[in-house]
């Protein structure tokens, strides 16, 4: 549902759609809707959102916001991610509040995944 002045929609690159939609489908389950040869679209996740076609990507070393997922069972999700493909680029860790990992996608988009304390 569309709500006035809140989060709606977030637009991520890929360079490939192919591969980066893939990935999204076996780890998260996602579905996705084509647009052409050069976006993508995914809803009910929370958010809705799309990946368009360009030779960049998301990292927040760089400032990008980052997009975090939670899980109930971080192992598991962890074992996915890898599975698919995915480069786990900062292991899973405490903080205050739980326990995260950092991953980056097919196209090299940075992702998270957080869980409640052990």
């Amino acid at each position: 549902m569309n709500q006035h002045e809140k989060l709606n929609y977030l637009e991520y690159a890929a360079k490939d759609l192919s591969a980066t939609k893939t990935f999204f489908e076996t780890v998260f389950a996602w579905q996705f809707t084509d647009y052409g040869p050069e976006y993508t679209s995914f809803d009910d996740q929370g958010l809705v959102g799309g990946f368009y076609k360009a030779n960049l990507c998301s990292n927040s070393d760089l400032g990008s916001a980052l997009t975090i997922f939670y899980s109930k069972d971080i192992e598991a999700t962890l074992a996915k991610v890898e599975a698919a493909g995915g480069i786990i680029v900062k292991p899973t860790f405490d903080f205050p509040g739980g326990r995260r990992f950092h991953f980056t996608e097919p196209s090299g988009n940075e992702f998270a995944v957080w869980a409640d304390p052990a």
